[in-house]
């Protein structure tokens, strides 16, 4: 085993154990761990019923302390529904529910409103938008969808999206020969391959969003790039054993072989075939994509 997957497969078991992780694993964009300690659910009694029911997910903030929590809290809420659109906020009855500061409930809510969620304007105060007005490319609001009642078109537009972008960064990816990026892809196979065989399906994971961000970034279109945090947020909320999804095969393993095998020969159309059939391999994309008819 290389150097590289024996640190890879380490950090993902101290990951999962609780344990701080390698310098290395912390710029990879995976979902942290879950929060033990997040703020207390609050009863939000008499005119405001909807707003207790919060936080029944243990999914992990993106942010940090107070404030990350808050935005986890409220996010999860407009998103499933417990909080309808046009739903007024009232800053100070969040504060008091969840006893945090003016300060926090202020920032809170502009990180909702860049994302969509939210609007706040004179006189009318604080609300919840509409669903065509969020950011729906948003890696929290795809997660918060995909966990939430929304979740099964959230985890099939997500297979559709990735249907349409990875064989193209593929085909791209063919015509950009780069030896340092070939290595690392082929590091990612061998990752793979050892995570497969020892039943670690974490370290697994790890490395197959890494073999499709580097995949993406090769393939030479910034605006193709540009859509790579899709494809890292699809592959985090759609397989695993968290939503109990696919789990890592031979039969995945070889299409990604077939991936790094195409690219060595320039071979853009195998590269793009291969992928299409890694895609198809697992169950969410089969259901929405048919396979390739054989001529």
């Amino acid at each position: 085993m290389s150097t590289l997957a024996h640190t890879m497969m380490t950090a993902a078991r101290s990951a999962d154990s609780g344990l701080a992780s390698p310098g290395e694993l912390d710029r990879y964009p995976y979902a942290e761990a879950p929060v033990t300690e997040r703020l207390g659910a609050p009863s939000w009694d008499g005119s405001d019923p909807e707003l207790g029911r919060v936080g029944r997910r243990a999914a992990g903030s993106r942010g940090r302390g107070l404030h990350g929590q808050l935005v986890q809290q409220l996010g999860q809420m407009i998103v499933s529904g417990d909080l309808g659109a046009d739903r007024p906020l009232v800053p100070e009855e969040i504060g008091q529910r969840f006893e945090v500061s003016r300060t926090v409930v202020r920032e809170s809510l502009r990180v909702l409103e860049a994302k969509g969620l939210v609007s706040a304007r004179p006189n009318v105060g604080t609300r919840v938008r509409p669903v065509s007005d969020w950011n729906l490319l948003d890696p929290d609001i795809i997660e918060w969808r995909a966990f939430g009642p929304q979740r099964d078109n959230q985890r099939r537009e997500l297979s559709e999206l990735r249907w349409t972008i990875e064989p193209l960064a593929a085909r791209l990816a063919a015509g950009h020969g780069r030896e340092d990026i070939q290595q690392r892809l082929s590091d990612m196979v061998e990752i793979m391959s050892h995570a497969l065989g020892q039943g670690d399906a974490l370290t697994f994971s790890r490395a197959d969003a890494e073999f499709h961000a580097l995949l993406i970034q090769v393939a030479g279109n910034r605006m193709l790039e540009h859509l790579s945090g899709i494809v890292s947020s699809a592959l985090q909320v759609s397989g695993g054993p968290v939503t109990g999804c696919d789990r890592p095969t031979d039969a995945s393993l070889g299409h990604h072989a077939r991936i790094v095998d195409a690219l060595g020969a320039g071979d853009g159309a195998a590269a793009e075939a291969a992928m299409r059939q890694l895609l198809i391999v697992h169950p969410e994309v089969e259901r929405v994509v048919p396979a390739p008819r054989e001529h």
